[in-house]
């Protein structure tokens, strides 16, 4: 979702395991050469979408580890849902639309929040996502208490429990953390 903190997360969970990071709204942004909210504006949702399918079908092909945070609509497409499910390790960071609203309400950037009732739309946004994320997802973390440090130390228990990082690597960098 929205405000949900996956390029906050996602950068520090990418420090932590010592991989690349990359956004893909910026990604998208430096492909079309504007701010996504204007581009949305002229374009619309649509081409949108196109153009970010594009882009995470590249970012996954890339050959080396990295964490990459979508935009919160990569996964309206069934296509993008199958690819990240198929090719990633899915991390979904559950907010309730009451949480984002409280992170997000002085945002004027978010092209699908600049609205009357932004709560409303927030609910309305988690109704229709909420399902698609949580089948695209490998796992969900609950992000409403937690602090960054935090979610990011969740997601690094899950991914070593999941044996999708080994033990060693998380040890070996929280270790190196405690000496400096």
């Amino acid at each position: 979702m929205p405000g949900g903190g996956k390029s906050t997360v996602g950068r520090q969970l990418a420090r932590q395991l010592d991989v690349y990071f990359v956004d893909s709204d910026a990604e998208i942004e430096q492909r079309i050469g504007e701010p996504i909210r204007s581009f949305f504006d002229r374009e619309g949702e649509d081409r949108f979408r196109d153009i970010e399918a594009e882009v995470l079908t590249t970012l996954l092909n890339i050959q080396r580890e990295a964490v990459i945070a979508t935009g919160g609509g990569a996964v309206l497409r069934d296509a993008n849902r199958e690819l990240l499910h198929a090719q990633s390790t899915v991390l979904y960071l559950r907010s309730t639309p009451e949480d984002l609203f409280r992170r997000l309400r002085h945002d004027t950037q978010r092209p699908l929040l600049q609205v009357r009732d932004p709560l409303q739309k927030l609910r309305e946004l988690y109704v229709q996502r909420d399902p698609l994320y949580r089948r695209c997802a490998h796992f969900v973390l609950e992000t409403s208490r937690p602090s960054v440090h935090g979610l990011v130390n969740m997601a690094l228990m899950q991914l070593e429990l999941a044996g999708v990082i080994h033990p060693s690597r998380v040890a070996a960098k929280v270790g190196a953390e405690k000496q400096l």
